[in-house]
């Protein structure tokens, strides 16, 4: 319908006088005309529009006023939020009485959804808390105010909160490590509480700024941005000495109910040249590692395990669980020296060593790809072991792997 100036002004238009008007004159001023233009098209007067795009300040008497909500013609296309509409129909029928189901059900929405907008949007009766009413053109105009984005997060609002994450996050603590820690440590302020998702968002999300673009760099993958994984290489046997597969390990170390159950593997470093040795046991997540400074043969790697197994009790090493690499060609001598039986996963399974290649990953923080690992003294990298047995682990009910160790050694 085409617009036309009214002839008569001095009738009085109520709460909802010039309407047509405002409409009229933003939907100009979106096709680019002058707001001196729109205003002589629509037929008002030229501060009149100023008032509507810019607000007014208070004045004498006149109460300041913010600048007019522009109104958006509703689409005829499905909608995944409610539309005016909608909370028309949704007030109707709760003044007849309706129930959430019955209303959520005509207007092919989810009861949780109805509800959820009558709780949020729903207005209380002055004087009776008690007491309420829902309207439909108040309850459009808060959802219309929510909903501009970006809104500032939560991290971003807590200067303590934000403190506390960047800190742990310069300790090499995981999101989900500082979650947790934030609830134990502030179990009765909800303010505190977050998800992880919350904190990678606001390391990854461009645009939030709520924790330095640096602390990306302190988390284990080391990425600044998200990135999704890649589908396992194939991985073919690298010898053919008679191997005893993981199908035939007792089941007494798939549970993880006994201890001394281990799994290893090497993380190699620039060109191959050089490699780092890891064990995990399965049900501490005890993390040692195997000095290599020689080079990563298998006569290597086998004589760094015989000296690693040693050092500890022999009820605390049961068994040794390893990919199919070349390194432990020599599995047999070992095997031969500690009494230690050797298994061996599948093909391209890495899921089968789940606790080692979660290590592995961890370790890449302090080790990473493209890097001489033969730098690397025993030294270090038993304080790297020593700092990865010290974090809280979820699987372990938050517990450290050195605590669980020390109490199966107590025992």
């Amino acid at each position: 319908m085409e617009f036309e100036i009214r002839k008569v002004r001095t009738v009085a238009q109520g709460r909802r006088q010039l309407v047509r008007e405002r409409e009229e004159y933003f939907r100009l001023m979106g096709q680019g005309l002058s707001s001196s233009e729109a205003c002589r098209r629509v037929g008002i007067n030229i501060r009149t529009g100023k008032r509507w795009r810019n607000g007014r300040n208070p004045s004498g008497k006149d109460k300041a006023a913010p600048p007019a909500r522009r109104t958006v013609v509703p689409s005829s296309v499905p909608s995944r939020y409610l539309r005016e509409a909608d909370r028309i129909h949704i007030a109707d029928r709760l003044r007849e009485k309706a129930s959430i189901r019955t209303i959520a059900a005509e207007l092919g929405r989810s009861p949780s959804t109805i509800s959820r907008e009558v709780r949020r949007n729903g207005t209380p009766l002055r004087g009776s808390a008690s007491r309420w009413a829902y309207r439909p053109f108040a309850a459009q105009a808060r959802a219309d105010d929510r909903r501009p984005r970006p809104k500032p997060g939560k991290i971003g609002q807590s200067p303590k909160l934000r403190d506390f994450i960047q800190t742990h996050l310069d300790k090499r603590w995981s999101p989900e490590q500082i979650c947790q820690a934030l609830r134990t440590q502030f179990p009765d302020r909800p303010e505190m509480h977050v998800v992880h998702e919350t904190v990678y968002q606001a390391l990854y999300v461009q645009g939030r700024g709520e924790l330095r673009r640096e602390l990306a760099r302190a988390l284990r993958t080391g990425r600044v941005r998200r990135k999704p994984r890649r589908q396992a290489q194939q991985r073919t046997s690298r010898f053919a000495t008679p191997m005893v597969m993981i199908s035939e390990r007792p089941a007494e170390a798939a549970d993880r109910a006994v201890p001394g159950h281990w799994e290893g593997d090497l993380i190699i470093g620039k060109d191959g040249a050089s490699a780092i040795g890891t064990l995990v046991e399965r049900a501490t997540r005890y993390v040692m590692l195997l000095h290599l400074p020689d080079g990563r043969t298998a006569e290597h790697v086998r004589d760094a395990l015989v000296a690693t197994v040693q050092t500890l009790p022999s009820h605390l090493v049961r068994s040794l669980t390893w990919d199919q690499g070349s390194e432990m060609a020599a599995h047999g001598s070992f095997t031969v020296v500690t009494d230690i039986p050797v298994y061996f996963c599948d093909p391209a399974s890495p899921w089968q060593r789940g606790s080692n290649e979660n290590t592995n990953g961890l370790l890449r923080q302090y080790f990473p790809k493209g890097t001489d690992l033969a730098v690397h003294t025993r030294e270090h990298l038993e304080a790297v072991a020593a700092e990865l047995n010290g974090r809280p682990r979820k699987t372990l009910g938050w517990e450290t792997p050195a605590e669980r160790l020390h109490k199966l050694l107590a025992a």
